[in-house]
């Protein structure tokens, strides 16, 4: 039997971020795009001098809970005029930004290493994230008309993202999280690492591994170990952080245990970074699903192998 012919693992969870570091909504299915899958890390909440507001600075946003209609998760759903992004925080009256009404354009939005205009979500938006974070705040919507965010081409050439990180897509495995969860006094659950896709049915950490594989019937390829920061060690019930996971995972994740030859950067790695090979082609239905077969097509032989 073929390798293609038997999956690796299949899709048990998709999640979408549709503001950065708030929090994610479950779904059953999402198409994907040219920048990931839609409406993800989408928006973003900035400070008064446009820079991006994350959990590693602002850790209230984890408590604020996105909300879009059910059937925007449908391939070619558009939005009407009674379409919106809903959010609830704690103490907060919820607050709607209409999905189909485009603002005023703000200047000077960056994120990380990029700077551009983004499309301003109006005064209602900002006071309600101003009293909340209890300092000067905008909520900023990617303007993908005029606006492009590459990824790194040294990773992946050709790709872009919105507000994420750096890359499309992050997939983890159950086992991976089981695995960790054992080493643990207290167990964790799937919020505190924030993958797109969660994968089930393969051994630990097995997602390292998986160079070129395919999710129902598209295409992606692994482009880079992710390396964690601060964010899984934020509880995201509680807005809290302490020290793990990331003490434990630097026992057996870090780049000094996986990586010994090479530079050392005291980093740990949970997850992989990943493309979808036809998300810049033209293939018509792009949609994952939970349930979604993965089978590896390449694989290297151990993470050591693979990009950090």
């Amino acid at each position: 039997m073929s390798e293609e012919a038997s999956a690796a693992a299949a899709v048990s969870s998709i999640f979408i971020y549709p503001i950065k570091s708030c929090r994610g909504i479950s779904v059953s299915q999402a198409p994907i795009t040219p920048t990931g899958l839609r409406w993800d890390r989408q928006w973003l909440v900035i400070n008064s001098k446009g820079r991006a507001y994350t959990q590693r600075n602002e850790p209230k946003l984890a408590l604020v809970q996105p909300e879009l209609p059910v059937e925007a998760f449908s391939e070619d759903w558009q939005p009407t005029e009674s379409s919106y992004l809903t959010l609830r925080a704690p103490g907060k009256t919820e607050l709607k930004v209409s999905l189909s009404k485009f603002g005023q354009k703000s200047d000077g939005v960056s994120v990380w290493e990029w700077s551009g205009s983004a499309i301003d979500e109006g005064d209602e938006a900002a006071k309600w994230f101003t009293d909340y974070l209890g300092k000067a705040s905008r909520l900023v919507r990617f303007d993908a008309d005029t606006e492009t965010r590459p990824v790194d081409a040294a990773y992946a050439s050709g790709y872009k993202v919105m507000f994420s990180d750096g890359y499309p897509f992050m997939i983890l495995s159950q086992g991976s999280i089981d695995a960790l969860n054992q080493l643990l006094v207290e167990p964790l659950p799937v919020n505190r690492f924030r993958p797109n896709i969660l994968v089930d049915g393969c051994e630990p950490f097995a997602e390292d591994l998986w160079k070129e594989f395919k999710i129902g019937n598209l295409d992606f390829q692994g482009v880079k170990l992710c390396s964690r920061c601060k964010i899984p060690t934020i509880n995201q019930e509680t807005a809290v952080a302490n020290s793990e996971p990331t003490e434990t995972l630097m026992k057996f994740r870090s780049d000094k245990v996986l990586r010994p030859t090479d530079k050392q950067r005291g980093r740990v790695y949970f997850g992989q970074n990943i493309v979808c090979i036809n998300s810049i082609s033209n293939t018509k239905k792009k949609t994952i699903k939970v349930g979604d077969p993965i089978y590896a097509k390449e694989k290297l032989s151990s993470p050591a192998e693979a990009p950090a």
